[in-house]
């Protein structure tokens, strides 16, 4: 990384580093909570995730945690706190995440549950390391599915597949991960940010912002729509791309056989 980005008023809680590329890492950084979630760390995350996406500078984000864990779900210490009848768990909203504009890449370094897979599921594609573990957690502890994570799941790798993993709270491995569809690469555990990071640069080089930010878009809106639907709505967004300069370029670069330079997301839309 050469350079620290989005500093201010976010914390320590999560850090921020971004290269020369456009790639921006942001590490979960409460190893000695072993990266539980708490308050701090959903603020800090949030925030950098809102500087990044008006970041014009910023192609491509990577998410991973610091130490030996990414997020292995509460912090376990305040989690207790939530047992007197008088408690009340936050209801943060998701749509951060969930509608991030840009490629949101997991770096899943180590465990990774509870809300910090819910996290890590919001992610566009997910890379784990081969000792990486994972758990829905919730019913272990119990809690019932937080932040959405039934309707993800299951989108993600069927209905029993999820009901096994919602139900049972078990602790499944990398391998069954990928076999699940849950994460997307399995790679060794001192590898995992530098493909991560690889493949978001090669995206952030190669592809166009706009483009991924509407792909992105089609696809989430796509799991409630019917196939007539999703058709209809890519004709709308075709039609602002066919004779732009955003086509263009990616046309040219193609037949010059060179990088394109596709305009940042922030910058006026194609012509």
């Amino acid at each position: 990384m050469t350079e620290e980005a989005g500093t201010d008023g976010a914390g320590n809680a999560v850090l921020a580093a971004r290269d020369s590329d456009g790639v921006l890492t942001l590490t979960f950084n409460r190893p000695e909570r072993r990266n539980g979630w708490a308050d701090d760390m959903y603020e800090a995350y949030y925030a950098r995730l809102t500087e990044a996406a008006a970041d014009e500078a910023v192609r491509a984000v990577v998410v991973t945690g610091a130490g030996s864990t990414f997020c292995p779900g509460a912090d376990i210490s305040r989690l207790g706190g939530l047992g007197q009848e008088d408690a009340r768990l936050p209801h943060h909203p998701v749509d951060v995440p969930r509608r991030f504009p840009k490629p949101l890449i997991a770096a899943i370094n180590g465990a990774c549950a509870g809300v910090g897979l819910v996290q890590a599921l919001f992610c566009h594609v997910r890379f784990a390391a081969d000792t990486a573990r994972f758990s829905t957690s919730f019913a272990r502890r119990g809690l019932v599915a937080e932040y959405g994570i039934a309707w993800t799941l299951t989108r993600l790798v069927g209905q029993e597949r999820a009901l096994d993993l919602l139900l049972s709270g078990r602790t499944f491995d990398a391998a069954e991960a990928r076999e699940l569809g849950v994460v997307s690469h399995v790679v060794p555990r001192d590898e995992v940010l530098e493909a991560a990071q690889a493949y978001a640069r090669d995206l952030a080089l190669h592809c166009s912002p706009r483009a991924m930010a509407v792909i992105a878009s089609q696809v989430l809106d796509a799991q409630d729509s019917t196939f007539d639907e999703a058709l209809q709505a890519s004709y709308g967004h075709v039609d602002r791309f066919v004779g732009s300069a955003e086509l263009r370029e990616g046309v040219a670069s193609f037949v010059e056989r060179r990088p394109p330079r596709f305009a940042p997301l922030g910058s006026p839309p194609p012509d």
